[in-house]
């Protein structure tokens, strides 16, 4: 009889034991199955059909920096007035990925990125025909392309005849300048890889355009580190640094944990981009590669701002966050009409951590052009000093649809809940059966 007590004790106590280690088999199973069905990039995976195509509408913002005293600045060289104006709102990254070409030897996926834009009056202030006054584009980059004075004499000639200014007045036509080199394109050869051997590289970029540096910076400044920030490898930490290419900005750069909220009922971490991304070399030595220009950067001691102008065919094309945001004061200090805030300004992601999926982001940059004295340009020979100007800052954002974000919920949130609940069941009803059983044969033995 105490015999069978026993053995009825200790069987139960390995029942529970059993629970616990099932419990505990779970969690791999659980990421595995995440892995394998949500997160790799091939055929039939969650992550491989809003990779070809998002879903999600992604929209492209723009505000412009209307100059209100174009005669004072060029004359006189005062402060610049700026009046912002927009947002003039386009949707862009609707077209599918092209020529998608998985190879199982090197287990990358390489594409085609096209580029478009459709005009959304809905969203807009105003529409395309708009007028503005904005820098002379073409009169500030002549001495930065033709330093020689001889060919400037030349080209001054020309400026003078077609009467250009420093200040051009855009009517009806600006729009059509910007994507006149935007429309009916593709960015890439991309080639990342698709997970398929090591879930922790998914998404990862490979290669760009063949090759895995830039060609515009120094050192590992000319790296291509990280995804496109559409997506990371799964299972993200808050300690974690996400790294994350962009063309358009001619760099690899991070974001880093801001905080944990939710999003549409699922639960998100919000990374952002830090000051220290674009602090001068005295703040951030990791920068130093980024300063190529010593004269405008103070020997680079300015910060906030970055010099892309050698991915830029040689034009004073300088990037920074919107209203100098983050910036030496000395660089907006000339113009009149800024005002930068985290808030509105700031660049950020919100990313689903076991997935690594974005389903929200906000990123913001300003395009400003370096204008500089030079006496054989008329236009330009009564500035008094070097001018940053911004001329427009945008703001390219999406957010997961309500649909979609049930639907993100049912097939991937829901699942892993399901795991936990079942997970923690087993645990705790193991946990209680082994202890329970192990006290009551302790007990039994005891009394025997």
């Amino acid at each position: 009889m105490g015999c069978d007590i026993n053995c009825g004790l200790i069987t139960g106590a390995v029942i529970g034991a059993v629970l616990v280690v099932f419990g505990g088999i779970l969690v791999p199973v659980g990421d595995m199955l995440i892995e394998k069905t949500e997160t790799v990039l091939e055929e039939g995976t969650t992550a491989f059909k809003n990779w070809v195509k998002t879903d999600t509408h992604v929209y492209r913002q723009f505000w412009i920096f209307d100059v209100q005293n174009p005669e004072d600045m060029a004359v006189h060289s005062n402060k610049i007035k700026v009046k912002q104006r927009g947002p003039y709102t386009y949707r862009v990254r609707y077209l599918a990925k092209e020529n998608i070409t998985q190879d199982p030897e090197t287990h990358t996926v390489s594409f085609l990125q096209p580029n478009g834009a459709i005009f959304e009056p809905s969203l807009s202030v105003g529409t395309e025909d708009d007028t503005f006054t904005i820098l002379n584009l073409a009169v500030a980059a002549v001495p930065h392309l033709y330093p020689n004075s001889f060919v400037q004499g030349i080209l001054n000639s020309f400026i003078k005849k077609s009467k250009s200014s420093i200040m051009a007045c855009f009517r009806s036509n600006f729009f059509l300048y910007v994507f006149l080199q935007y429309n009916n394109t593709a960015d890439g050869v991309y080639k990342v890889f698709n997970g398929k051997d090591d879930i922790s590289k998914v998404a990862i970029i490979d290669t760009y355009k063949g090759k895995k540096h830039l060609s515009y910076w120094a050192s590992y400044c000319d790296m291509i580190n990280g995804t496109d920030a559409a997506s990371f490898p799964p299972f993200i930490e808050k300690t974690q640094v996400l790294q994350f290419f962009s063309s358009d900005i001619c760099r690899s750069i991070y974001a880093v944990f801001s905080a944990e909220m939710y999003l549409k009922g699922i639960p998100v971490y919000r990374f952002v981009l830090p000051s220290l991304a674009f602090a001068s070399p005295l703040q951030n030595p990791d920068n130093h590669c980024f300063c190529t220009e010593k004269l405008f950067s103070k020997n680079c001691t300015l910060y906030g701002v970055l010099d892309i102008g050698k991915c830029k065919g040689g034009k004073p094309v300088y990037i920074s966050l919107p209203h100098f945001l983050h910036a030496s004061p000395e660089i907006a200090e000339p113009i009149e009409g800024l005002s930068p805030n985290e808030e509105e300004h700031s660049t950020y992601l919100d990313v689903e951590p076991i997935t690594g999926f974005t389903l929200q982001f906000a990123k913001r940059l300003q395009i400003n052009i370096l204008v500089t004295p030079a006496r054989r340009i008329e236009s330009l020979k009564h500035l008094q000093q070097n001018y940053l100007v911004p001329i427009l800052w945008l703001n390219e954002t999406a957010t997961i649809g309500d649909e979609k974000a049930a639907m993100f919920t049912d097939q991937v949130t829901g699942k892993i809940n399901l795991l936990r609940l079942i997970q923690i069941t087993l645990w705790s009803t193991g946990t209680v059966m082994f202890v329970a059983f192990m006290i009551a044969y302790c007990a039994c033995q005891v009394m025997c």
